[in-house]
């Protein structure tokens, strides 16, 4: 597969952000399967399970749990679709403004010839920060399509990121990502990223963010 990474242009802008919807509502099925195999939610599953069968009824004994189950996973896809509608709104709303305003700032794509025609298969950005007088950049808006995964973009376009810090002189390079992305975590730690902070995010209501018991990891380098 030939690959190009290059900037961000306007023409890019519905494919981009289709691809980065797709990506992020995609852990949902991962953050649902974390909560719902941690001891306590298996414990309350079961527990209302048996509610039921107390309460002498057979139908009970499946509603309870299922009303409890739904509730997970709708809170799980809450938390991502809210997400994606915080940032559609924000910074993904107009990408030249957001990533490419200023020359520490930058968006990328990954553009592959799929059948003589050139198709974006993946996304990365970068934010300049100056924190505490330390010149930081954050790694943003990694995304691949799944056709093209497994395949080394994450790694290329992380690098791609790294690289562009270091030309820059940036002190460090910050990011983060949810617990349940797996693949994702498991990257960033073979690039020699470094966990610092587990947090909740806070883009949707905090019953939602708790029920669906997603962890935030922020990682470093550089």
């Amino acid at each position: 597969m030939q690959l190009v990474i290059r900037k961000y242009r306007p023409s890019d802008r519905e494919v981009v952000h289709n691809l980065f919807s797709t990506g992020i509502l995609e852990n949902t099925g991962n953050c649902f399967h974390n909560a719902m195999t941690t001891p306590l939610y298996i414990f309350i599953t079961v527990a209302l399970s048996a509610a039921g069968v107390l309460l002498g009824s057979v139908l009970g004994a499946l509603v309870l749990p299922g009303i409890w189950v739904g509730l997970i996973y709708y809170s799980c896809h809450r938390l991502y679709s809210s997400f994606v509608l915080a940032k559609l709104q924000t910074d993904m709303q107009d990408i030249t403004r957001s990533y490419l305003s200023r020359p520490d700032d930058c968006f990328w794509v990954a553009e592959a010839q799929v059948d003589g025609t050139a198709q974006i298969v993946g996304t990365v950005a970068v934010l300049a920060n100056q924190k505490e007088g330390v010149k930081q950049g954050e790694l943003m808006r990694l995304s691949i399509s799944p056709k093209s995964r497994q395949m080394g973009l994450g790694s290329r376009l992380t690098q791609t990121v790294i690289d562009f810090c270091k030309e820059r002189g940036f002190s460090e390079l910050v990011l983060q990502t949810s617990a349940s992305r797996t693949s994702a975590v498991n990257l960033y730690k073979k690039l020699g990223f470094q966990v610092i902070l587990f947090e909740f995010e806070t883009h949707a209501p905090s019953w939602i963010i708790r029920l669906a018991n997603d962890l935030y990891v922020m990682f470093h380098t550089i």
